[in-house]
């Protein structure tokens, strides 16, 4: 059986034959069909954050699958797997097969395609999280996103338009500019200076981090607010008190680790949009064998959308 495993902190996952998991009563033994490439994937695999499996270990913190063996699940069922430290604290989804505990694993609709259901649950229930809950947007407000073609900042606009709200996306090079979601007014980062001259926005929802994070809560209006969802372009910013406090713009983070019973609660309705195609999820598809290649391309900005490893 082919698992993507990370032998080293801060190397590329190797892909090899690992032992079939035997099933055990209690747990689900599950057929994975797509598993999910993501920047927290990167972010353990780099040995610094707070969570961390014993090495060698399986990567992926999500992945769509099948049911094979289960005392409480029909074999058969299709299934979200994400939680209970998979990935995390234990080997996770980048294998053919997996026994995982029954909390990681949440039923989903047979006719919701593996890659989409590997790869929904962040970006739309992030989306959501970060403008109802934390922005609380309200219908009519000018909204600026950033990373607009990525999976989270695409949700993001969709959302707020479906919420009644004027959205400019901004992405980081003008050739994405016709991956823009639909009813979107697109800007590339380079002309987005001109937001900072009228600061019409009442919220930017930012998902890019990094130095220029404070920048761009200068294309807020005062009283407005800036949701702060990633740090693409770094994990580290400096702010002058003086001037923020004189700016006046909120920065509000979106600490999704706290909010997962929250994005459970959402999950099922943002599903049935995504069928109905109210919502759409962008996924680049990768065979497991191009996984390092994958994941560079995710880490420096390439992926249009989510990305998935399959084991076909």
């Amino acid at each position: 059986m082919r698992a993507a495993r990370f032998h080293e902190w801060g190397a590329s996952p190797v892909v090899e034959d690992v032992p079939e998991p035997a099933y055990e009563p209690g747990r689900v033994l599950v057929e994975v069909r797509a598993a999910a490439l993501s920047h927290l994937d990167l972010t353990v695999s780099g040995g610094s954050f707070g969570m961390r499996p014993p090495l060698p270990y399986v990567g992926g913190v999500e992945a769509g699958g099948v049911v094979l063996a289960s005392d409480t699940l029909e074999p058969g069922t299709h299934v979200l797997l994400r939680g209970g430290g998979l990935g995390l604290l234990r080997d996770g989804c980048w294998s053919e097969r997996v026994c995982v505990s029954r909390k990681a694993v949440t039923p989903v609709p047979a006719d919701l395609p593996a890659d989409v259901a590997a790869s929904f649950f962040v970006p739309t229930t992030t989306a959501y999280v970060a403008l109802h809950d934390v922005a609380r947007l309200e219908p009519g407000e000018e909204v600026v996103v950033t990373g607009a073609t990525g999976a989270v900042g695409s949700m993001v606009a969709q959302l707020a338009l479906h919420a009644g709200a004027t959205v400019t996306g901004i992405v980081a090079r003008p050739e994405l500019l016709d991956q823009v979601p639909e009813g979107v007014r697109g800007m590339s980062l380079d002309d987005a200076a001109e937001l900072a001259e009228g600061r019409s926005a009442s919220l930017l929802v930012d998902t890019l981090g990094g130095d220029g994070l404070v920048g761009r809560t200068r294309w807020v209006r005062p009283g407005g607010r800036a949701v702060v969802i990633g740090y693409v372009l770094g994990a580290s910013v400096t702010v002058d008190l003086p001037s923020w406090l004189l700016d006046d713009v909120a920065l509000l983070p979106v600490n999704m680790v706290r909010q997962e019973r929250r994005a459970h609660e959402v999950a099922p309705r943002l599903m049935e949009r995504l069928l109905a195609g109210e919502l759409r999820l962008n996924v680049e598809r990768f065979d497991v064998s191009e996984i390092a290649q994958a994941l560079k391309l995710l880490r420096d900005g390439r992926v249009r959308g989510r990305a998935v490893v399959t084991f076909a």
